[in-house]
């Protein structure tokens, strides 16, 4: 596996060179770099990546790629219409790309591109980088938000889960969960997945909820977080219907915005669910979302849903994957109030147990939760 950049781009020229009498030093002036220059970066997990820059120009003889910030290469190789740098430490690189025409006429596009090579930081300080949403949105009104500004997890709005759950929560968790491993600071809540003995479970982490504090019926969310990495883990930003100690669940409708079931080749891919009764029967409607580059461990992503009385829509970096449409009277359990679930299970029905390859401790930061309505 190896980290993979592709960089291409179009030139169009309104003179064709077909036509007689048409000089090739009338098309430079015609040639046109798109602004909406593709780049594409799929990043892996191995010590060393390699760089492929790929180009084609319409109409122009020539083009030259260069990265023109890039000391941590240690090799290049060029081959017609693609060069390729192997680099030996990730990092953000500017690349200057050009295409000429003829002689030193030549137009040129500036871009940057991450590279990804080795496994995510892991040492519990949140990344530094990675996608935002705005505070306000038209037509939205900001209801209820936690930045986690302060020292600790706010209890009027936040409860801690303690304990293994019946069954393990249902779905034959292994871990213990501990008020202990939440912590919050510098703006950030962090919930750690630990591998330690207590109280007969072999793991430990923290599982928080709104529940009685604070609950919602529609509107706009947003969740901006980093997640854990490696098999067995589990993390999950989710929501659970009001009436749950009444009806009980699946009754009640479950909101999954965001699950990540951790493994090799799935720490880029998260799921969107929703869970609701029918019949007597549980039913579930998901969908999954893939990474172009890196893992979600790797830098911060945004979680949102859409949700009115029609649908509610998943979102990942405001790129919409899935809708489902809740207006069939089965469905009626999206027309209540939910609150929300902030959790990092470890083992269980859905992931598996954690193996020899898997890396502890491990953390799922969240820099903010917001509602609109």
């Amino acid at each position: 596996m190896k980290a993979f950049i592709s960089i291409s781009f179009f030139l169009s020229c309104s003179i064709l060179l077909l036509f007689s009498g048409c000089e090739e030093e009338e098309s430079v002036a015609e040639i046109v770099l798109p602004s909406n220059l593709q780049v594409e970066v799929n990043a892996d997990t191995l010590v060393e990546g390699l760089v492929s820059v790929k180009s084609s120009a319409v109409n122009a003889n020539y083009y030259v790629i260069t990265f023109t910030e890039g000391s941590n290469i240690v090799s290049k190789e060029s081959k017609n219409g693609e060069e390729e740098y192997t680099y030996n430490a990730s990092g953000t690189y500017n690349v200057n790309v050009r295409a000429h025409a003829s002689g030193d006429n030549y137009i040129e596009k500036n871009v940057k591109v991450t590279v990804y090579i080795g496994l995510p930081n892991n040492d519990g300080t949140p990344p530094t980088t990675g996608y935002t949403t705005p505070v306000s949105y038209p037509g939205y009104t900001l209801v209820w938000s936690d930045e986690f500004d302060g020292t600790s997890l706010s209890t009027s709005d936040w409860n801690y889960e303690i304990g293994t759950g019946n069954g393990g929560w249902g779905n034959n968790e292994l871990q213990y969960y501990r008020q202990e491993n939440v912590s919050v600071g510098n703006g950030v809540l962090t919930i750690q997945a630990k591998k330690e003995f207590f109280n007969a479970s072999a793991y430990t982490s923290s599982r928080i909820t709104t529940e009685n504090k604070k609950s919602f019926k529609y509107g706009r969310i947003d969740i901006r977080a980093a997640l854990p990495f490696g098999q067995g883990l589990w993390p999950a930003l989710w929501m659970l219907g009001d009436n749950i100690s009444t009806v009980g669940w699946p009754s009640c409708g479950e909101i999954d915005i965001m699950e990540l079931v951790g493994g090799d080749n799935t720490d880029d891919k998260i799921l969107g669910t929703a869970h609701w009764e029918f019949n007597g029967s549980r039913v579930q409607f998901g969908g999954t979302n893939r990474l172009q580059r890196g893992t979600f461990a790797h830098e911060f992503h945004v979680f949102s849903i859409v949700w009115d009385s029609q649908k509610i829509e998943w979102y990942r970096d405001d790129i919409k994957y899935q809708t489902l449409d809740i207006t069939p009277s089965g469905l009626s359990a999206f027309q209540n109030k939910f609150f929300f679930l902030f959790n990092i299970a470890v083992g269980g029905d859905l992931p598996g147990s954690p193996n020899s390859s898997t890396q502890f401790p491990q953390y799922m930061f969240v820099d903010y939760v917001r509602v609109f309505q």
